[in-house]
Order: C-alpha cells, then sequence, then structure tokens
C-alpha cells in the first residue's frame, strides 16, 4: 500500500499532532510507521554483503525471497528479488554475496526489507583477501601468539568434541582416540560446519563446553571441503571465542593443505581429525611400552650400583686396615701396656729415691737434734716461775736458793729447788750448788 494512500482521510487532529511525543500526548501507530517509513525512505540506495541463509523461488512466482546474514554477529535481515536474477547466478543457501538495492518499510505490517536488483558473488580472491587482511588484524592483537597458547592435558577426564553430525570427522576423532585409548570419555556436540548456521551453532557449542568442569579439552573437527566451505572457521567471532576460552582447544579442520584461521588461535593445530583422535590422549601400548623400559633401565641401573659398591666394598676390604682390622689395636695395646710399665717404673723409682732422702734427713735432723743431746748424759735445766717455765738456766748467779728448776733429761724431767746458792767455784756434782729433789723421775714428755 502506497503511504501517501494511507494518508487519506486523515484527521485533522491527527495534522495537528504534536512534532515530539510525550505521556500526555503520545504518537499514534500509524504516526511512528509513518516516520519510520520517511527515515528509511531518505536512506536511499545501498549496498549490503553478508551471506545467503534462506532462499525461496517459487515456480511461477518473478519474485524470490531470501535471508541475508552478517556472518561476524547473529543478525539477518530479509531480500526480495527478481527469480531470473538468482537463478542466472545459481545462488544457494551458503553463498557470500553483495548485493544492491533500497531498504523498504511495510508500515501496514511493521516490516522492514530490502529491495535488490543487482547482486554479485563474492570471488574466491575477494575472500581470500578479506581473510588475510583478518588474520593480520588478530596477529597484531597476539591471538597467534605461541605463549598465549596452553598445552592440553596428557590425560583429560572428559573431551569435548564439536563436529558435524554423523561425520567422518566425528567417526575418524573417536575411532583413534579410543584405539589409543579405551577408557577415553567424549561429549559429543553436533553443530552445523558450514553455511550460515555453522559459526552460532559452533560459538554455543563451545561456550557450553567451556564452562562443563568435567570437559578438560575441546576438540573442532572437521572435514575437508573447498574454501567457501571453510570460511565459517576463519570467522573473526569464532576465532576471538576459541581465544577466549579457558579450556585449551585442539583444531582439527579440513586436510593438512587446509589453514583457516581458527588454525592459528587454537592451542594446539591438528592436520586432520584423525590427527586429533591420535593427539588428545596417549597410546596406551606406547605407554605401557614406555613403562617397561623405564623399569628395566631403573633395573640396569640399580643393579650397576650395586655392582659398583660391592667392588667397592671389596677394594676396601683388601687394605691392610681392614683385611686386619685388629692388628693395629693389638699394637696400640702393646704400647700402652709398655707406657704403663714405664710409668710405673718411673714412679716407682722417684717414690724410693723420696724415701731414701727423707729417711736421710731424718737421720741427720736426729743426731742434731736435742733428744740425741740429752740421750748423751746430757740435761735441760729450766727455771720454774709461778707462770710455768722460763727459759734455760745458763749460769748459777740465775739460781739463788730457793729457785725451782726443773730438769729434762733423756726419759722425761724432774723438779728440784736449789738448797744453797754457788759463786762457780764448786765443780762438784751439782753444779750451782745443792738442790733438794721435789719430784721423782717420772718422766714428762720432751721436746
Amino acid at each position: 500500500m502506497n503511504p501517501e494512500q494511507t494518508g487519506t482521510g486523515k484527521s485533522q487532529a491527527e495534522k495537528s499532532s504534536a512534532e515530539r511525543s510525550s505521556p500526555e500526548n503520545p504518537w499514534p501507530v500509524r504516526t511512528v510507521a509513518r516516520k519510520i517509513f520517511d527515515w528509511i525512505n531518505r536512506l536511499g540506495d545501498v549496498w549490503v554483503e553478508g551471506q545467503v541463509t534462506q532462499l525461496s523461488a517459487r515456480p511461477g512466482t518473478a519474485t524470490a525471497f531470501l535471508t541475508l546474514r552478517d556472518p561476524s554477529v547473529d543478525m539477518s535481515m530479509q531480500l526480495t528479488a527478481p527469480v531470473g536474477l538468482v537463478r542466472e547466478l545459481q545462488l544457494t543457501e551458503g553463498s557470500r554475496v553483495v548485493v544492491h538495492g533500497k531498504p523498504n518499510f511495510f508500515p501496514n505490517r511493521g516490516t522492514l526489507s530490502l529491495r535488490v536488483d543487482e547482486i554479485r558473488q563474492v570471488g574466491i580472491g575477494e575472500l581470500l583477501a578479506r581473510i588475510e587482511r583478518l588474520r593480520k588484524l588478530l596477529n597484531a592483537e597476539g591471538l597467534f601468539d605461541p605463549r598465549r597458547k596452553r598445552r592440553p592435558p596428557f590425560l583429560p577426564n572428559k573431551i569435548g568434541l564439536v563436529t558435524g553430525r554423523a561425520s567422518a570427522a566425528e567417526r575418524d576423532v573417536l575411532t583413534n582416540a579410543h584405539a589409543r585409548w579405551p577408557g577415553a570419555r567424549f561429549r559429543v556436540v553436533n553443530v552445523a560446519v558450514q553455511g550460515a548456521l555453522a559459526v552460532p551453532q559452533i560459538l554455543t557449542a563451545l561456550s557450553t563446553l567451556d564452562r562443563d568442569p568435567e570437559v578438560d579439552v575441546i576438540v573442532l573437527a572437521r572435514g575437508g571441503g573447498s574454501v567457501e566451505d571453510l570460511l565459517p572457521f576463519s570467522d573473526e567471532a569464532l576465532c576471538r571465542a576459541v581465544a577466549q576460552c579457558r579450556t585449551p582447544v585442539l583444531s582439527a579442520i579440513g586436510h593438512e593443505p587446509d589453514t583457516p584461521l581458527v588454525d592459528h588461535v587454537a592451542d594446539v593445530r591438528c592436520s586432520t581429525p584423525t590427527d586429533a583422535g591420535k593427539r588428545v590422549v596417549p597410546d596406551v601400548a606406547e605407554e605401557g611400552e614406555r613403562i617397561r623400559q623405564l623399569r628395566d633401565r631403573s633395573r640396569r641401573a640399580l643393579h650397576g650400583w650395586v655392582d659398583r659398591e660391592r667392588k667397592l666394598l671389596a677394594a676396601l676390604r683388601t687394605r691392610p686396615a681392614l683385611s686386619d682390622p685388629y692388628g693395629p689395636l693389638d699394637r696400640r695395646a702393646e704400647d700402652v701396656d709398655r707406657l704403663r710399665e714405664r710409668a710405673r717404673r718411673a714412679v716407682r723409682n722417684r717414690l724410693d729415691s723420696e724415701t731414701a732422702g727423707l729417711t736421710a734427713t731424718t737421720a741427720r735432723l736426729t743426731t742434731l737434734g736435742p733428744a740425741a743431746t740429752l740421750a748423751r748424759g746430757y740435761a735441760v735445766v729450766q727455771l720454774v716461775t709461778p707462770d710455768g717455765v722460763d727459759g734455760v738456766l745458763r749460769s748459777t748467779s740465775q739460781a739463788p736458793s730457793g729457785t725451782r728448776l726443773r730438769v729434762r733429761v733423756a726419759d722425761g724431767a724432774v723438779h728440784a729447788v736449789v738448797t744453797a746458792g754457788g759463786d762457780g767455784s764448786d765443780d762438784r756434782a751439782g753444779g750451782a750448788g745443792k738442790t733438794a729433789q721435789e719430784g721423782g723421775g717420772g718422766a714428762e714428755p720432751g721436746a
């Protein structure tokens, strides 16, 4: 319907409606639809690039209906084009195209469509050039840096597999992985691996597996194909999603010559799905053989060490110190006995010498001492005072009559009293004069 016709019979109130809407003065639906139509109509002709996801060209109709999708984001729009133009280019779902047309808004239905008058298929050269520009961009951002790549686990708990349903790639990965490690566990998510739906489904599968705590590694696998078939695996959104995965990702896309951009972003690039099945798990036979080799090496190393130690012990036993271990002790014991005897003789000789010296000194002291003199008949006369003995009597003048004396002889002492003083002229027995003996001959201890 022509928008100009929709305005026929408009009421005067509609013509005078305010330019801006408000809660008090809202626009009716027809006003909004008309304004949107005017805005889109002013846009003019545009060139649009995208991927054909749906194509309907029924026989007997002059118009074909297409859905054009942006491969980088989940966004699409409806297109109408002459059937002859579509059939001339032999468009199919998944074709990359550049179209020229004019946007049309249909107010009655509230829908937007692009009326196309020219369609150009994107050539292989142009696709490769765009992929190369994207490769340089991602490389400059560091997504290809080997330092950010992670090493997959040696033996993953569970393996996530993103691949086509019942595809040869799925069969190759599962067959080779189970042949190498029969206990390998997989969580398989089947997706479209080419066409317009491939990128959204792969992104969803990656997100699901990356959140699964049991999945330790993700394998992204697809068989070989043309450049157009492998385009989803050079998609920018997919490359960035792989780079952001917390789980290590193995890429196994196509055959050896095929190198989509996701191969450069993934943590490990596998040449084929078969190679991915071999690299995602270890080979149980190889690991068993490696264990046997390590066990043999350990056994040989242990035996070699024991042999070396045994030879060293035998060499030590041949040494004199170990061949006769008690010999040095016996020789040292003889030395100890000899030294002990020498010490005993030295001590005995020293004691004998000192004893002889002590005996000689004792004899000299005895000979020179007063006791020997007293034994020859001499006596020591001492003056006795009321206070006790007061020295030796040396002169008769010291002993007047009545002086008390103490006469010490060899075997004791006697006491006497001088009865008559002497002048020194009387040399008779009694010496200094006559004395009267007071004490008997009981001996006193003598000096």
